[in-house]
């Protein structure tokens, strides 16, 4: 599992060594995991080290201090550095560092800005190391302005060069991921200690690239995460498997209240997601044309009739290709929420819901449909204002509401009521396509349909039992991501459509069990065969 943290929560964990005299120790630490980075990248690209052209953009704090103690290392490795210094003073002893080391220092003045920003460009190699954790706000005056004529020769293909933050981009917020002003999209984001919170979010993760976490001494006086993203071993240790003697009833029945005249295919595809993520029954409710081409499309639903409480089910998903001019549909699925059973509710439904709702219903909206969730509960924030603060806009949710939300997205995030929160990055761009979201809902009400009361295997992930629907929403966000990233990679990079995304789960479900599976057998690996 990979585990972030707020920049208060980072900078609380460096002040036992920082009490102790060890702070030179610690940068010099974070100094080394940089050039390291850097080299590493370097070398992955086929680039050459011996005479790179590196330029170091430093700010007068600590993160500048990093900066240039890393390039003093990369000097030392034969590459040509050079520092600018975008404020009035520099850290003492990486600017010491760094001019022992050869590195020629040059100050960002509005004369010097127009040379200096196109020697960057022209450079091998850019350190960001302006704004660390402790920054609020984004970058100012000559700084700003160097950033955005490097960004735009980048934009016009007049730079070329490797892109690395230091711990986080400059102008990005390390606890939400909110960006302020002109920032450098990196291509590599090198952090110390733990992932900063805000390289997890968007719009934050737009602009990290892939994220390195070097460890420097800090590690064992985090406090509990403020974000966490489920790898393969958490997703393996989470997925539901079959007793020997279960039976469809017991592997879990999920009801589906979908589809409408106008989408009937939203119930098609949210059923095949279902039916992907391994329900054992899926009993559909809905209008009977659409139930007539849910029969023909997916011949294991079991299409229904009467009310929701006259249909036996361990779990309930409503909303996927519903409108407002849906009564019936929309009665249904009120019924369901109201049932006391773990729901996904997809947006068709929110207008049928009640404002208060409880953790076991998980919201699934993209950003627009979580505005208007908001504006129904009487907040103001429009789709842009979700947006450019995902991280805070998915929690005000789930507080507002006290239901578990996952908001959709390039990364998508989940959090409970309880402020727990799970950030899945595992899709390509091409999930963006109809009915997605369909198959997506489908996914995580079979896993919601398959949870029963087990609760061991999220109190080993240090959660408590009202986040393990949360968790479970993460899990099928992370299914999805996977399922689509492997459709498209099998068509060469290519576009996907929703049918290839559920058609993909089961494989992904078994590549994914496979590590639990490894696992078990190493940790009894010493016993002795059969006889």
């Amino acid at each position: 599992m990979i585990t972030a943290y707020t920049g208060t929560q980072v900078r609380a964990a460096e002040e036992p060594l920082l009490a102790a005299g060890r702070g030179e120790e610690l940068m010099l630490r974070a100094a080394h995991g940089l050039a390291t980075g850097v080299v590493h990248e370097l070398r992955s690209r086929g680039a050459r080290l011996y005479g790179a052209n590196v330029v170091v953009l430093a700010g007068k704090g600590n993160n500048g201090g990093d900066g240039l103690y890393a390039a003093a290392f990369l000097a030392a490795r034969g590459m040509r550095t050079t520092a600018v210094l975008t404020g009035d003073a520099a850290h003492p002893g990486g600017l010491g560092a760094f001019e022992r080391a050869g590195g020629r220092v040059n100050r960002l003045t509005e004369e010097a800005l127009p040379e200096l920003a196109a020697e960057a460009a022209r450079a091998d190699v850019v350190i960001d190391a302006v704004l660390g954790t402790g920054a609020k706000g984004g970058l100012r005056g000559l700084a700003a302005d160097f950033v955005q004529a490097l960004a735009g020769a980048r934009t016009a293909g007049r730079a070329q060069g490797l892109v690395v933050a230091c711990d986080l981009p400059s102008g990005v917020d390390a606890d939400s991921g909110e960006t302020a002003g002109e920032v450098l999209m990196a291509d590599l984001t090198v952090t110390f200690g733990g992932a900063k919170s805000g390289l997890m979010a968007d719009p934050g993760a737009d602009y990290a690239g892939r994220v390195l976490v070097v460890p420097i001494g800090i590690e064992e006086h985090f406090p509990q995460p403020s974000l966490r993203r489920l790898e393969g071993a958490e997703m393996a240790g989470l997925l539901p498997h079959p007793a020997r003697r279960a039976h469809k009833y017991s592997r879990g029945v999920l009801g589906v209240v979908a589809g409408s005249e106008d989408y009937p295919g939203a119930a098609v595809l949210a059923c095949r997601g279902a039916l992907a993520a391994g329900a054992g029954m899926v009993r559909y409710l809905g209008p009977p044309s659409v139930a007539h081409l849910v029969r023909q499309s997916c011949p294991e639903v079991v299409c229904s009739t009467g009310s929701v409480a006259e249909n036996r089910v361990q779990a309930w998903l409503v909303g996927s290709g519903m409108g407002p001019k849906d009564h019936d549909q929309l009665a249904r699925a009120g019924d369901a929420v109201t049932s006391g059973l773990p729901v996904v509710a997809d947006a068709g439904a929110l207008p049928a819901l009640p404002d208060t709702l409880a953790p076991h219903v998980v919201l699934t909206p993209h950003a627009g449909e979580l505005a208007s969730l908001f504006q129904r509960l009487g907040g103001g924030e429009d789709r842009e204002a979700v947006e450019a603060g995902t991280l805070d806009a998915v929690r005000r949710a789930a507080d507002r509401t006290g239901a578990t939300v996952l908001l959709k997205g390039a990364t998508t995030l989940v959090a409970s009521p309880s402020g727990q929160t799970f950030s899945q990055a595992d899709g390509t761009p091409w999930l963006a396509t109809a009915g997605s979201g369909d198959v997506l809902a489908g996914v995580i009400g079979a896993l919601l349909a398959q949870a029963g009361s087990a609760v061991e295997p999220f109190r080993q992930l240090g959660l408590d039992d009202d986040d393990r629907w949360a968790a479970l929403a993460a899990l099928g966000a992370a299914l999805h991501g996977r399922a689509g990233t492997a459709a498209s990679e099998s068509v060469a990079g290519g576009p996907i459509t929703a049918a290839r995304i559920a058609e993909g789960i089961p494989e992904i479900w078994g590549k994914v069990s496979m590590l639990s599976k490894y696992g078990a057998w190493k940790r009894n690996s010493h016993s002795q065969p059969l006889r």
